[in-house]
This record gives structure tokens, sequence and C-alpha cells, in this order.
């Protein structure tokens, strides 16, 4: 008897429901509101339709102008219970075009599209009845259901918590083998039986990928109950050398094409515990570089970084320090030992602050041909700095998978030989990240406006300089930061403002290698008030970069860069390394 019951309703269900993936719940009992029949024939058809008897719906509703919204709703979900979809659909349009404001109208339609796999019209339709009806449950949970079949865990969230959904009921770790499962539970940080919401998965997110124990990390939800599922964290660790020695090896010497090599151990005492560290013997700029980070207290929420950073870099300033000397070469040796503490909260997913401090000694040696009044820039010795660094995300439209994403930092210092003394520099950044497609990173849209300045004096070394530099993140892609393998190939200042865009194409990729290529376009003026440094007008560079991801760890950097203002052709390259791309 239960069963026939059971199979009466399912019949008696609208067209929605039968199309719908089966996390987006069932239609309420009582939804809101249908049009109440206004004339007698709409009277009639409720009554056929309401009997189930489908195809006498069909034939008292046949397709015609003079029809009502309500009666091509009828005619619609009738044809929809005989199978004939097609029909259906244009039955749903017919009312749409009479009567655009009807929220159940788009509903069906949506579940037409749903069934003829056209995710991206049958989300555009239950956005609009949610524009209409922002208290539609059933609207909201389809929505959900959709994203989440796309792999849009943020947008199914957003939709989802609307109505209290999901409420979990276990959290299952698979793959995680090495790491504290303690340590996944913090970053999680929700109670079992309530409501799990997208600021929750935001945070779990930011802190399960600062922990860097994880090549790759999938979430995924299991209906249980009505309302209750069972999220699941699905993860592999990032390769260690006793478990994975090849891909460790691999990992390691990434960099020899630039006489680099990086040994990383993560995850170590199976408490996310990570040293990083490089070793860079070019004979033009030696570098030691090591880390530590760790959850503090155990805690995902508190993270500590201690760092040490040991520089012998040769720099040649011939065309960058003014006023420019043609043929006369002007070169120095410098050696910086720098060692520091940070010290980062991530409360949410959405903002985190960190605090830094760095002890760094230098010392410059054999200065040729720098102007004597650049000469201050020239002081070495000791010198304490503290930056203070705010994150936040501005916007997030997770349907359009568009982030706007933001960051200020301050720092106060101090040189403890004369001239220098002390010094701030604030900074000033916003990066949007835009992916077009449904699903995946393919055409993947960045852009990047970012400013500094600099009040006080501060060492050569110490300026922003935009160029392409394996050591510096302020890119102008068509300006070399190195001339003959010295540094210094770039323009220097204490003030900047930047502006970078660019787009990957994916071209290939499989278990190994991803191959993504496109184009860029670079913007920026730097200034020194000293009017030793700087460029006199607005720089202009535009090219092609392709980057190749490696076992999904990796990434190297291969690009074509061109001066638009000289008409200067640059070929870069790089690897993505423990700090920046070196």
């Amino acid at each position: 008897m239960r069963a026939l019951l059971l199979c009466l309703l399912f019949l008696a269900a609208p067209l929605a429901r039968a199309h719908a993936h089966p996390l987006a719940g069932p239609r309420p009992q009582n939804p809101a509101p249908n049009p109440a029949p206004t004339d007698d024939r709409e009277t009639s058809v409720k009554a056929l339709y309401d009997a189930k008897r489908w195809q006498d719906v069909v034939d008292a509703v046949p397709e015609s102008p003079d029809n009502s919204p309500q009666l091509d709703l009828y005619r619609g979900l009738a044809l929809a219970q005989l199978k004939r979809l097609a029909e259906a659909r244009h039955a749903f349009e017919d009312g749409l075009k009479r009567d655009p404001r009807q929220p159940r109208l788009l509903e069906e339609l949506a579940g037409v599209e749903y069934k003829d796999q056209e995710f991206s019209l049958a989300k555009k339709n239950l956005l609009g009845a949610l524009a209409i009806q922002p208290d539609d449950a059933y609207a909201s949970n389809f929505l959900a259901s959709i994203y989440f079949q796309e792999n849009n865990l943020e947008a199914a969230l957003k939709y989802w918590n609307r109505v209290g959904k999901p409420q979990l009921s276990n959290l299952f770790l698979r793959g995680a083998t090495r790491l504290d499962p303690d340590l996944v539970d913090r970053a999680f940080g929700f109670s079992l039986n309530s409501e799990w919401t997208l600021d929750q998965y935001l945070a779990a997110r930011a802190r399960l990928e600062t922990l860097a124990a994880f090549d790759t990390m999938h979430f995924s939800l299991a209906e249980q109950t009505d309302s209750k599922f069972q999220l699941t964290f699905d993860s592999t660790d990032r390769f260690n050398w006793e478990a994975s020695t090849w891909p460790w090896l691999a990992d390691f010497a990434r960099g020899l094409t630039y006489q680099t090599v990086y040994p990383e151990f993560y995850n170590l005492n199976h408490s996310a515990l990570n040293w990083l560290s490089m070793y860079r013997w070019d004979d033009q700029k030696r570098r030691v570089y090591s880390e530590f980070n760790a959850p503090l207290w155990r805690n995902p929420e508190w993270q500590y970084r201690v760092f040490i950073d040991s520089r012998n870099e040769n720099w040649n300033l011939a065309g960058t320090v003014l006023p420019l000397s043609p043929g006369v070469p002007s070169w120095l040796n410098l050696e910086r030992f720098t060692a520091g503490a940070e010290l980062r909260s991530i409360p949410s997913g959405r903002w985190n602050w960190s605090d830094e401090v760095e002890l760094t000694w230098r010392h410059i040696r054999d200065p040729q041909a720098i102007p004597t009044g650049a000469t201050e820039f020239l002081t070495g010795g000791a010198g304490l700095s503290d930056t203070a660094r705010l994150n936040r995300t501005l916007l997030r439209i997770p349907e359009r998978r568009f982030t706007l994403d933001s960051s200020a930092a301050a720092e106060f210092g101090t040189f403890f030989d004369r001239p220098l003394g002390r010094y701030a520099r604030l900074n000033g950044d916003l990066h949007s990240n835009w992916f077009p497609r449904a699903q995946g990173d393919d055409w993947q849209m960045q852009s990047r406006l970012r400013a500094g300045r600099t009040f006080g004096l501060v060492p050569f070394d110490q300026l922003y300089m935009l160029g392409f530099d394996r050591d510096n993140d302020l890119w102008m892609r068509g300006h070399n930061g190195l001339r003959d393998g010295q540094k210094g190939g770039a323009p220097l200042g204490r003030n900047y403002t930047l502006i970078n865009w660019d787009v990957a194409k994916n071209v290939f990729s499989d278990s190994y290698v991803a191959f993504a290529l496109g184009p860029f376009v670079d913007s920026g003026k730097i200034s020194d008030p000293s009017g030793y440094f700087g460029y006199p007008t607005w720089l202009w560079d535009t090219g092609v970069q392709a980057k190749i991801r490696v076992l999904g760890r990796f990434e190297f950097i291969l690009g074509y860069g061109r001066n638009v203002r000289t008409g200067q052709n640059t070929f870069y390259s790089g690897v993505s390394g423990t700090d920046t791309l070196h």
C-alpha cells in the first residue's frame, strides 16, 4: 500500500521534480503561488489535470495565441507527463511570452532544459524565478543541485543555505593518510547535525590550502535523508620523499635550468610542519633560502613561519641609474642576510591578516660609476622592519566564477646606519580572477592593479622594480630584469603603479602535464623623488605566455614580451618555487 501511494505522489509531482538532480529536493506540497483559475475554461482544465487525464488536458488546450499563461502551464505539464518534452518546452515558452514574470513557468521550463542537458539555460531561468520570488525554496534547491553537478560547490552552498541546507550528519575523510585527522577536523570548524554554510566551506578550504599538506582536495556531498548529508573530503598527499621518490626528485630538480634546487619536506611528523628551502649557485646571484611553517598550537586558523634568506648578487645598473652614461659600466656587489618570522591568522575564507618582522644586514662593495648624489642608496649595515598585511575578498560571484580580492600592506622600519633612518612603505593590490566556463579552468582571465609608495630613504635593493626577474613579482614582461645575467636591468624606484592582464587557454592536459597559452598586456609607471631612479613615461608591454604545469605541483613559465615603446623583444622563463618564481 505504501509503495502504491509513493508511486501516485511521484506521478502527481510537477515536471521539474522529475528532472531535477536528486539533491534538489522535492517541490513543497503547496508551492507558492500558482495563478488561480480566472475563468470556467481554466477551472475545467485544472480539474482534468488534477484527475491526471493528460491527453484530455492537451486536447482541451490546443496551441493558440489566445491561451492564458495558466492554460499554457497546464498544457506544458500534461505534455511533459506524456514524455513529449519538445512540445512541453514550447508551451512553457509561449506562456512566458504572454507573462514573463511567472516563476512557475520559468521553473518548469528549467526542468525541461535540465533534462536536455542545457544547464546554462536552466540556471538562467531559475535565477529569473528567484529574482521574482526570492523565497522560492524549490528554485533555490534546484539551482543549487545544478551548480553541485557542475562541481561548483561554492555556488551550490550559496543557494542551499537559503533554505537551511545542507545539514551535515557526518564528515568522512578519504585519502588524507598522513596528516593528523584532528587537524583536518579543526580546519573544517563546524558541528555535526547543523547547517554547513558557505562561509564555513571557504574558511576550511583556505586553512587546508595554507597547511600545504595536500596536492589535491575535493569536497563532495551525499544525501542521506531529506535534509541530512554526508560530507566527504577526498585528498591526495603532497609528494613525500619516502613514499614517492621519483615525483619528489622531479620537484627537487625543477629549477636545474636556473642552477637551483628545492629541497622541500611537507607534513613532517604528520602535523603540517613544512620545511621549504632553495639553493642557487649561479655565480651572478647566489641565494640560500629556508623556512619552517606550521599551525600554531595545532590550530589551522593560526599559522607561523620562520625563515632565513642569504644572497650574494652582482648588480649591473648601467642604463638604470640616472643620469645615463652610455658605454660606462655601473656595477656593484651586494651581500644581504635576512632573518624573520611571520604570524598569520585565517579567521575566515574571505579575509586573513599577517604580521612579519625582519632583521636584515647588508654589505655593498666595489661600486663603480654611481653618481655621487646616489651613494646614499648604497648604505650598508643593519635594518629592522615590521610589515602588517590584510587580505580580503571584496566580491565573490560564484555563479559566474568571478572573484575580486584585495590586499593592503604597511611596512615600518629603520636602518641603523646614516644617512638612512626610519622609513615606511604602503602597498595596495586588487586582483580579479574569472573562469568564464561553468566547469574547468579553460580561458582563465586575470587582471591585477598594484601600487606602492615609499616614505623616507631605503637602499637600492629595497626599491621597487618593474620587470621580469625570477626573484621579483612586479612583472613588466617586456622588460628583462637581468642584464648579462646580473640584476638591475629593469627600472627601479620608490613609487610605482602596475597593471597586469592575461588570458590562459588550455591547449593540452592529462594526468601528468597541463599546457595553457595566452596573451598578456602590462602597463606601469615607476618614479623616485631623488631623480636618480625611475622612468619618465608609462611603460607598456605585450606578448604571449605559456604555462606548463607538471604533476599538478609546479609550473614552468615561458614567454615572449615586447616593449611597445622601444620595440625591444624579450624572451623569459621561470618555474614556481618556494617564494615566487625563481
